[in-house]
């Protein structure tokens, strides 16, 4: 697993960073919609920085900044971004999401992305470095949402993928803060597997949410042509 991971127009080294190049992140920053042509794109617990370079690699925006708490993780990241084809619109922050929300007080972006860690069920592998990746505390939903309110630009999108059981509490919690689904793409493994992952796209703007669902394999290795058609551009073997 700690090998690089190589992607058709990058690569993203991985063997310093707890949590690996995973289907949710590769999903995340493929479904990520680009329609309002973002100039400035955030990244939120950037890990490897895969979203991020994702979204480089499909939008022409300026700016692409990510925040990585991880010190290891961080490290990578800039690694990352320095060695992909996009190196001088990326941007990665060793940072606290509190800390970064009160510096970048005034500034705003176009498009907020987020593959927050979770993991809410009683668990430890007895890893430390991967519990904190992994664990609902290191990044509350609720704490994620107040800095997306203030960092999000006024017509902005903020989309993220969360576990499909936390669905309705994450949307509950949104609209507190003044944020509304209006996408929302509930992905299953196989067609008889149960909804595991809910990806979700919020605006400050209410309408009726559109959704969507995908399912991953037929069987084995064997992709539904909606997964081959998001993932395809990214993927050496789609």
């Amino acid at each position: 697993m700690n090998k690089p991971f190589h992607f058709k127009q990058f690569t993203v080294k991985q063997d310093r960073c707890e949590m690996k190049i995973g289907t949710d992140g590769v999903l995340l920053g493929a479904w990520a919609s680009l329609q309002n042509t973002p100039t400035s794109i955030l990244d939120i617990g950037a890990g490897t920085g895969i979203i991020a370079l994702q979204l480089a690699q499909r939008s022409s925006a300026e700016l692409i900044d990510a925040i990585e708490i991880d010190e290891n993780a961080y490290e990578q990241c800039v690694e990352n971004f320095e060695a992909s084809p996009w190196g001088d619109r990326l941007f990665c922050y060793h940072a606290d999401l509190n800390e970064f929300t009160e510096e970048m007080t005034g500034e705003h972006y176009d498009l907020i992305v987020s593959n927050p860690p979770f993991y809410s069920e009683d668990y430890t592998s007895g890893n430390t470095a991967r519990d904190t990746a992994r664990f609902t505390e290191a990044l509350p939903f609720e704490h994620l949402l107040e800095s997306v309110s203030i960092l999000l630009s006024e017509s902005g999108t903020f989309s993220t993928i969360i576990p499909r059981k936390e669905e309705k509490i994450f949307i509950q919690l949104a609209s507190t803060k003044g944020l509304f689904v209006n996408r929302i793409c509930r992905v299953r493994g196989t067609e008889t597997s149960e909804e595991k992952r809910s990806m979700l796209a919020f605006s400050f703007s209410e309408t009726i949410p559109t959704i969507e669902n995908l399912t991953i394999e037929i069987s084995r290795h064997n992709y539904t042509e909606a997964y081959r058609n998001l993932v395809h551009d990214f993927y050496l073997k789609m």
